[in-house]
């Protein structure tokens, strides 16, 4: 093989490696991409009644009919909004409503809500300390302070919920992002604003 070829050879092959790991890394194709996924809200816990006085076994008479003890109501309890705020658009064209909810159980869920945003590499629900700003001067702030990972985004389309680890402090946190890890950079946020106890 002359030298010539081994050149032409060479670049190549370095051209090939450069447009796989291009393509590996930025994930063009995720652009034209959509995931929905729809997610119905936390389910409510049912609360039991106390039990009626009929309900308590006699001491005297323990098989009587008056002993048997009557089901607890399943009336549920609703789920509370505690925090919720609007997404506006960072780096791609973002839409939907973001909430916070407690559960009858002290748990609290992260819901994204009527969801628009585009799809990408890494994409990740963050709770934060970061304002809120319009425009690109908000597009790399929120990797700057305190920030809560609540997983990758399950889908950039749709109602989803994300739980938030137990004993998170929401006072800690202002905002949401759907933040690019790869990138580091905002595609869509919201400030939430907080319901009082």
């Amino acid at each position: 093989m002359n030298r010539t070829r081994r050149w032409i050879l060479a670049i190549t092959v370095t051209g090939l490696v450069a447009v796989a790991a291009g393509l590996y890394w930025f994930q063009p194709w995720q652009l034209v991409v959509d995931e929905t996924v729809q997610e119905d809200l936390p389910a409510a816990a049912p609360v039991a009644a106390a039990p009626s006085p009929s309900a308590t076994p006699s001491a005297t008479s323990p098989t009587s009919p008056s002993a048997t003890p009557t089901s607890p109501s399943a009336t549920p309890a609703a789920p509370a909004e505690v925090a919720s705020g609007s997404l506006i658009s960072h780096e791609h064209r973002t839409t939907g409503t973001v909430r916070v909810i407690r559960a009858a159980d002290g748990s609290l869920v992260l819901r994204l809500e009527n969801l628009a945003t585009s799809s990408g590499p890494d994409v990740r629900v963050w709770l934060s300390d970061a304002p809120v700003k319009p425009g690109k001067d908000g597009w790399d702030l929120f990797d700057d302070g305190k920030y809560l990972d609540a997983g990758k985004l399950k889908g950039n389309k749709g109602n989803q919920n994300y739980p938030l680890p137990a004993g998170t402090d929401l006072s800690a946190y202002t905002s949401v992002s759907l933040w690019c890890d790869r990138f580091n950079v905002s595609f869509g946020a919201a400030e939430l604003d907080r319901r009082p106890a």
